[in-house]
């Protein structure tokens, strides 16, 4: 099967190294690096400021990279062209360039808002649905319903976030279709992956902290079979829950099994992607500020915020709880830095849930509301919402 090549491979060439020497620097089996430069897959956006440094490039450069195509990226639109316009006859080089568009899409969540992606990702969607639909049984079917799982989970993913975090029947709804889905072609990785998602629906939406126990709990089961990456994220989730609940032990006890997996995750796993270094800091560190434990939080939190630089939305949530970490323990000036940062993140991204958390940070700083310093970040916290 053909697929467009971006411009990696080249420069790859041009700096002098080999797919197995890029690969081991950037902590990915070969096979990773030569998805990316095939153009079925693209590096995640925290993997990315590594990747230019290597390559030699700034991040724009790399960007150009990644989208630029060789007289051979033709052949997959055209594939897929004809198929819309034919549906009975998709083939695979037409479902690896939806895959592409999809990946594309989908590699922006982090850096920009979601009510921008919103109907890029309506319309691949529907592109999705109408050639799965119309296509034969067989290899084409199969990869087209996985597509059409992963396009029904980013949906419900970008309304959330652009609802800030408020419309939870649609994103269930997008979620369960992607269950569905997982479920028809028994694939537990996917059904997983929507089973937690719904669990974050649960948990940072409706503060349901029992549902949300028993989704990430039923998600880490069903992943386990099949990836060690995404049971450890559900198992991160399970001890929020359990933070949330008030249950310490349970709580470190879900904390230190998420680790073990997340340390033996490896580049085949069919999750990795949804991995990175920073997650368990994120979680570990807002389940000891749910706890009460806020100066270990603020340890945790503050490490985790300067590795995040490249994944902005996340950033803001870190920073948030980072602040409230700060302010429970009286420390407003500090609480204040980590505020700002996370303004500054917000501006660009509108992050839902990063928005959410800064607000509630702003409220916790009213005994101090008198001072300058405050009153600044009141006056920016309410530019933030007339932009919004």
């Amino acid at each position: 099967m053909a697929h467009h090549r971006n411009g990696l491979a080249a420069r790859r060439r041009t700096v002098s190294l080999t797919q197995e020497a890029l690969a081991k620097h950037m902590r990915v089996d070969r096979s990773t690096v030569a998805r990316w430069e095939s153009g079925r897959t693209a590096p995640q956006p925290w993997m990315r400021p590594r990747l230019a440094r290597l390559l030699r490039v700034d991040a724009e450069g790399l960007n150009d990279l990644l989208t630029a195509r060789s007289p051979h990226g033709t052949r997959g639109q055209d594939a897929l062209d004809h198929a819309l316009l034919h549906p009975d006859r998709v083939d695979l080089l037409a479902v690896a360039t939806l895959r592409t568009h999809f990946d594309d899409c989908a590699s922006r969540y982090d850096r920009m808002p979601s009510a921008g992606l919103i109907a890029e990702a309506a319309a691949q969607l529907n592109r999705i649905d109408q050639l799965a639909s119309g296509s034969s049984r067989g290899r084409v079917q199969r990869e087209l319903h996985a597509l059409h799982a992963d396009a029904c989970t980013l949906m419900g993913q970008l309304i959330w976030d652009a609802s800030q975090r408020r419309d939870h029947a649609t994103a269930t709804t997008y979620y369960e279709q992607s269950a569905g889905l997982a479920r028809h072609l028994r694939d537990t990785t996917l059904e997983a992956h929507a089973l937690l998602r719904t669990c974050y629906v649960a948990l940072y939406g409706a503060h349901d902290a029992q549902a949300s126990l028993t989704l990430a709990e039923r998600a880490a089961d069903i992943a386990a079979r099949t990836s060690l990456a995404l049971s450890g994220l559900a198992l991160l989730h399970v001890a929020e829950a359990h933070a949330m609940l008030g249950s310490a032990s349970a709580c470190e006890r879900a904390l230190a099994d998420a680790e073990r997996r997340l340390e033996r995750v490896n580049a085949g796993d069919a999750a990795a992607d949804l991995v990175s270094p920073t997650q368990f800091g994120r979680l570990a560190g807002s389940c000891y500020l749910s706890l009460g434990d806020h100066r270990r939080a603020e340890t945790l939190l503050a490490g985790t915020a300067e590795e995040l630089r490249d994944r902005r939305k996340s950033r803001a949530i870190v920073l948030g709880n980072l602040t409230l970490a700060r302010i429970r323990q009286r420390d407003v000036e500090a609480g204040v830095a980590s505020l700002t940062e996370a303004f500054t993140e917000l501006e660009t991204t509108r992050g839902g849930g990063g928005m959410n958390i800064v607000f509630g940070a702003a409220r916790e700083l009213r005994p101090w509301r008198q001072e300058a310093l405050v009153a600044e970040v009141h006056d920016r916290l309410l530019g933030l919402m007339t932009a919004a």
